[in-house]
């Protein structure tokens, strides 16, 4: 069984994502939730989010992507 801190993180993930990528969203608090988002975003890997969905906003496409890669989670692209 996982861990509860572990089962939250895609539900929280998901809410993190489209609350940023809400127009109505200020954008101080874009920038706490990128900072949420962001330190999900190993769990999410792990759990094969991006094996079975794509992230169809560029912006946040190419931020996950970027971060991934910075941590050596995927290859960076040549």
């Amino acid at each position: 069984m996982l861990p509860h801190a572990t089962t939250q993180a895609l539900p929280l993930f998901v809410q993190y994502a489209r609350q940023m990528l809400d127009e109505a969203t200020p954008e101080a608090r874009r920038r706490e939730l990128e900072t949420k988002l962001l330190a999900l975003l190993p769990v999410a890997h792990a759990l094969g989010l991006f094996e079975l969905f794509e992230v169809r906003d560029r912006a946040l496409a190419a931020l996950l992507r970027d971060e991934l890669a910075a941590r050596h989670e995927l290859p960076v692209a040549a």
